[in-house]
C-alpha cells in the first residue's frame, strides 16, 4: 500500500475481533480513487488476527483496554491520534461499495459550516433480511442536509472535521448513539450534517439472537440518556416495529423470499424490539464491569462440544475473561487422539466412574499462539507460541511439588478432566502449564509435543523400573499409530533395538527405511526384552503378558485395557516388570520440545481438517489410513 504519512483524511475503525470482515473493509479502501488518507485501527482487546491483518495493510494501531471501551472513548482515542484535517468513521465489518466511497465521504466537509457527514448503508447477502430492510427505510436515494430541529448520523459509515472534534469531543459514557449526540450538538449550534448516499457501504451483521438484542438494549439506554426518546415514546417504538414487520412480510413474500428468510425477519423484529424497549426501561449506569463486558464485548467463538456418548456439536462460546495468572491461547493445530473417540464413543474409564463429566470440549494435543495474558503473566506476551500440558496440578500439594500432577487430588486434564480443550477457537490455561514452541518448528509440529511427551515419560519410567536400563535393549513396540511410532523412534535414538509390530502392512509403511524394523508377525514376542504396548487392545496385552519372555519389562501406554480376570503367576512366575504410565509431566514437555526437530515429522503432518469437519475427521482416524488426523483450527496457522 502506498504511505499514509501526512495524509488529508484518517481512516478511524473501531474493532474487536473483527478478523472475519477486516481484510475485504482494508481491500476496498485500498481500492480508493481518493488516496491522500491514512488508516488508524483502534482496538479494544482483540484475541483473534485483527491487529496483525491491519498492521499488514499499512495500519496504525491503537489499543484501548477493554474495561475502559466504550463508543465514543475509543473514536476520541482514534481521533486523537490521527493527522488528518477530515476524519473518516468506519465500522470494522462495513465494506465500502465502490472506489469513490472516501471522496464522495469527504465532500461536503469542505463547507466549514458542514461539520459532519454520513454515508448509506445496505444489507449484506448474510444480513437479516428485516435489517437490510431497515437500511432501506433510513438510508434513502436522496442527498439531504438536516438542520434544527432534525438531526441523524451513524458513526458506522461518516466522517467528520477534526477542528469540530477538538472543539465537542464524543461522549464517552454513552452506551451508544455517541454519533447521534454528536450531531445533535452540531445541529443546535446551527451547522450542518450532511448525508451522502453515494458514500455507501455493506454494512455486515452476523450476529447471534442474544447480541441482536443486547445492541438495541444499548442504543435504548443511549437514546434516553442524550434525550432522544423516553419511556413514554415506548408504544410508539412497539407500533413502529409492528408497523414494519409487517412491511418485511409483504415485501418478502413480492419477491419470493424463503419461509425461512421471513422467519428469520420475524425473529429479528421481536428482538430488536424487546431490546429497545428494555433498553429504554433500563436506567443502569454500567459501572459493573460484568454487565460491560456484556453489553460492549459479545463476540463468540466455535467450540466443539461431546454434550453426551455419541452426541458432539459445535457451539458458539463467549471469550472469557482472564484471571492474572492465566493466559488465552489461540488455537492452530489440534492432534486427534483416540482418547478424544474414547470420549465421544463414552468407553473411558474417566466417564465411567465419574471421575470426568460432560459436556466436555475434547483435544489435549494443541499448539497455539498467546492471544491474551493475564494481569500477572509475566514469562510470556502477546503472539508467543506455546504448547500446553495436558494433565495440571493444583501446584501446591505435595505431589505437585514433585513435578507429579497425576497424583495431585485437584488434577484436571485439558480435554479430558474438567478442563475444555482445543477443539476450539480458544483455550483458557494457567500460565505456568504452557512453553514456548521454538523458532523453527511449526505449529503443525508442536501439536506433537504432547504424545512425544507421553513417550518420554513412558520410557523414563521403564529405564527407572528395570535392571540395566541405560544399556541396549531388543525392544518391541506393539501398535504402529502415533504413540508407538514416537515411541520406536525415540528408542532408535538412544542406541536400542527396536521392532515395531502392527497388523496393518499400510501403517508400518509410514515407518520408513530407517533404523527400526517393522514386522506383522506377533509369534516371536519372547525374544525381546522390553516390550512396548500402544495399542489398548485387551485381547493383545493378554497375549503380551503370557506370551513375553522371562524378565522382560512391558511399558503399558494404551489406554483404555478394561478389566479382565488374570493369573498374576504368569508375571511373578517369569520375573516379568509391568510399568503402567499415562500423561506427562513438565519435565517430559521440555524434553520433548528439544527433541521434535531431531524426528522426521513429515509422517504425521499429511492429513489435516477444518475444524467444522470435526466428524469427517474423527472418521478419518477410525479407518486407520493415516498416521495422524490433525484438525486445523486457525486457517491461517501453518
Amino acid at each position: 500500500m502506498i504511505d499514509r504519512a501526512a495524509r488529508e483524511t484518517s481512516i478511524v475503525i473501531r474493532a474487536f475481533n473483527e478478523e472475519r470482515w477486516l481484510p475485504e473493509v482494508l481491500r476496498a479502501i485500498d481500492a480508493q480513487s481518493y488516496t491522500d488518507y491514512e488508516i488508524v485501527l483502534v482496538d479494544s482487546g482483540s484475541v483473534d488476527q485483527t491487529r496483525e491483518i491491519a498492521q499488514a495493510a499499512g495500519a496504525r494501531v491503537i489499543r484501548v483496554p477493554s474495561e475502559d471501551f466504550t463508543f465514543g472513548h475509543s473514536l476520541n482515542v482514534g481521533i486523537e491520534a490521527s493527522r488528518g484535517r477530515f476524519i473518516a468513521i468506519l465500522s470494522a465489518h462495513a465494506i465500502p461499495t465502490d472506489g469513490e466511497w472516501l471522496g464522495r465521504l469527504v465532500e461536503p466537509l469542505r463547507d466549514p459550516d458542514t461539520p459532519m457527514s454520513y454515508g448509506g448503508q445496505r444489507g449484506h447477502p448474510l444480513s437479516n433480511y428485516a435489517e437490510s430492510r431497515d437500511f432501506e427505510r433510513i438510508y434513502g436515494p436522496e442527498t439531504k442536509r438536516f438542520r434544527a430541529p432534525h438531526f441523524f448520523a451513524n458513526n458506522a459509515n461518516s466522517a467528520l472535521r477534526k477542528d469540530a472534534w477538538e472543539t465537542y469531543k464524543f461522549d464517552g459514557a454513552l452506551t451508544g448513539l455517541e454519533d447521534m449526540e454528536w450531531a445533535k450538538h452540531w445541529v443546535l449550534s446551527g451547522k450542518t450534517v450532511a448525508y451522502e448516499p453515494r458514500a455507501s457501504v455493506w454494512h455486515v451483521h452476523t450476529e447471534t439472537w442474544s447480541q441482536v438484542r443486547r445492541r438495541y438494549h444499548r442504543e435504548g439506554i443511549a437514546a434516553q440518556a442524550i434525550g432522544l426518546y423516553s419511556t413514554r415514546n415506548v408504544p410508539r417504538e412497539v407500533m413502529r416495529e409492528i408497523r414494519w414487520g409487517i412491511g418485511d412480510l409483504v415485501a418478502g413474500l413480492r419477491r419470493s423470499q424463503p419461509w425461512s428468510v421471513l422467519r428469520r425477519s420475524v425473529r429479528y423484529r421481536w428482538e430488536k424490539t424487546a431490546g429497545i424497549v428494555g433498553g429504554l426501561l433500563d436506567a443502569r449506569n454500567l459501572t459493573n464491569p460484568d454487565v460491560r463486558a456484556e453489553m460492549y464485548f459479545d463476540k463468540t467463538f466455535p467450540a466443539v462440544v461431546i454434550r453426551q456418548p455419541g452426541v458432539a456439536v459445535i457451539e458458539q462460546r463467549s471469550v472469557p475473561s482472564l484471571k492474572p495468572r492465566e493466559i488465552l491461547v489461540r488455537i492452530g493445530f489440534q492432534g486427534i487422539c483416540h482418547t478424544d473417540l474414547e470420549i465421544l464413543d463414552g468407553t473411558l474409564g474417566y466417564y465411567r466412574t465419574g471421575m470426568a463429566k460432560y459436556p466436555i470440549v475434547p483435544g489435549h494435543e494443541c499448539a497455539g499462539t498467546i492471544a491474551a495474558v493475564g494481569g500477572r503473566v509475566t514469562e510470556f506476551a502477546e503472539n508467543d507460541r506455546v504448547v500446553v500440558e495436558c494433565i495440571q496440578g493444583c501446584g501446591e500439594c505435595a505431589e505437585c511439588k514433585r513435578d507429579n500432577a497425576i497424583g495431585c487430588v485437584g488434577r484436571r486434564e485439558v480435554g479430558v478432566i474438567g478442563h475444555d480443550g482445543g477443539y476450539a477457537r480458544f483455550l483458557v490455561t494457567r500460565a505456568r502449564f504452557a512453553h514456548r514452541v521454538p523458532e523453527g518448528v511449526s505449529l503443525a509440529q508442536a501439536a506433537l509435543v504432547e504424545p512425544l511427551a507421553v513417550v518420554n515419560k513412558g520410557i523414563r519410567r521403564l529405564v527407572t523400573t528395570t535392571s540395566g536400563g541405560d544399556t541396549p535393549k531388543r525392544c518391541l513396540v506393539v501398535g504402529a499409530g502415533t504413540i508407538g511410532h514416537l515411541a520406536a523412534k525415540v528408542l532408535a535414538s538412544r542406541g536400542h533395538d527396536v521392532t515395531i509390530l502392527d497388523r496393518d502392512p499400510k501403517r508400518l509403511e509410514y515407518v520408513g527405511n530407517g533404523r527400526v524394523r517393522v514386522t506383522t508377525n506377533a509369534e516371536d514376542v519372547g525374544h525381546y526384552e522390553w516390550i512396548i504396548e500402544a495399542t489398548g487392545d485387551q485381547e493383545t496385552l493378554d497375549q503380551l503378558l503370557v506370551r513375553s519372555g522371562t524378565g522382560a519389562a512391558l511399558l503399558l501406554l494404551g489406554l483404555p485395557y478394561g478389566q479382565r480376570p488374570f493369573n498374576f503367576e504368569t508375571i511373578v512366575g517369569f520375573d516379568r516388570t509391568i510399568v503402567g504410565s499415562v500423561g506427562s509431566t513438565s519435565r517430559d514437555f521440555e524434553e520433548a520440545i528439544a527433541a521434535l526437530s531431531q524426528i522426521d515429522t513429515t509422517p504425521f503432518l499429511q492429513s489435516r481438517f477444518p475444524l467444522e469437519q470435526f466428524s469427517d475427521a474423527w472418521n478419518a482416524v477410525r479407518s486407520r489410513q493415516h498416521l495422524k488426523v490433525m484438525l486445523r483450527v486457525d486457517e491461517t496457522a501453518n
